[in-house]
């Protein structure tokens, strides 16, 4: 197919039209398949009613590649003045003004990003209706380097905790080296409680095992060991979200999977890409997490009894 032409999809009431589907977008090479934007397209179609959920509602920040993976980048948080009426705008407040960032709440918005070259979609731990009250915790589980084991021993040693904690956990890769933990919750504290609440964690785990753990955020005082990174859990910060893609060679995806998938020795942060992601996904890795989240006072009370 040329990359000239147009080609239109069907999204629910709505057409999208697609230009230049057959442009290449991952450049493919040694052991990395070629994507164009039309593989693009037709994996978000199949992985929509999976990756809808967890972006309904929620302020994005998108990652563009007009020119392919291979290519310049630019963040993008504000809404162009050019996008349909149709897409969801949510205008929320930031030092000296606003932010009018792209809320997905449909296949057709979720088509026409990628029509866009919107490649990774980074989303808010809260929602629109309460931006200030984040439902979701996250842990970013950095190693130092691309081995995947010490992720692995690391997310153990979490889950440990915050089972102690009585709070649900479940993992996702990255689609890049690291694991991220999610914690739902009911969204009735505030980011600054939630990421003090998040730091405590992250200090209790790394203080009982100073030599695999640090919460250092720079480099250079990490000392080779795996950072737990709760940065994510602020104001206006992103997480990449459920299903999306990562610009790196192969299209590789961040994927949530169970706990007990965290045993297979050939799971590892790449593990899933465009090809085979939709598959993973109509497992339900996260059946056993609790639709309700839970509030932090109870749990903060009994990791203040752990730290004595």
């Amino acid at each position: 197919m040329s990359d000239d032409g147009a080609r239109t999809v069907r999204a629910g009431r709505r057409s999208v039209e697609i230009r230049r589907p057959g442009k290449v977008l991952f450049a493919g090479g040694r052991d990395a398949a070629q994507y164009t934007k039309g593989d693009l397209v037709d994996y978000h179609r199949a992985v929509a009613p999976f990756m809808l959920p967890h972006l309904r509602g929620r302020p994005l920040m998108l990652d563009r590649r007009p020119d392919g993976v291979g290519g310049p980048a630019f963040m993008q948080k504000n809404t162009p003045d050019g996008y349909p009426d149709w897409i969801t705008r949510a205008e929320v407040g930031k030092e000296g003004g606003t932010v009018t960032h792209t809320v997905c709440d449909d296949t057709a918005t979720l088509l026409y990003l990628v029509d866009q070259a919107s490649i990774t979609l980074h989303r808010w731990q809260s929602r629109t209706a309460r931006i200030d009250r984040p439902d979701r915790l996250v842990f970013d589980l950095d190693p130092a380097g691309d081995d995947f084991e010490t992720v692995r021993e690391a997310a153990r040693l979490l889950r440990g905790l915050l089972d102690e904690l009585e709070l649900p956990s479940a993992p996702m890769t990255t689609g890049s080296r690291g694991l991220h933990v999610i914690v739902p919750l009911s969204a009735t504290q505030d980011f600054d409680e939630v990421r003090a609440f998040a730091h405590d964690v992250a200090g209790t785990l790394a203080a009982a095992h100073p030599g695999r753990l640090t919460t250092a955020a720079r480099k250079k005082d990490r000392g080779g060991r795996l950072y737990l990174d709760v940065q994510r859990n602020a104001y206006a910060q992103t997480a990449v979200a459920p299903y999306t893609v990562r610009a790196l060679p192969g299209a590789p995806v961040a994927v949530p999977v169970s706990w007990e998938q965290l045993d297979d020795p050939g799971l590892h942060a790449r593990r899933w890409t465009v090809e085979d992601a939709v598959a993973q996904a109509r497992t339900d890795p996260w059946a056993g997490l609790p639709r309700r989240g839970r509030a932090l006072g109870p749990a903060r009370r009994r990791l203040a009894g752990l730290r004595g």
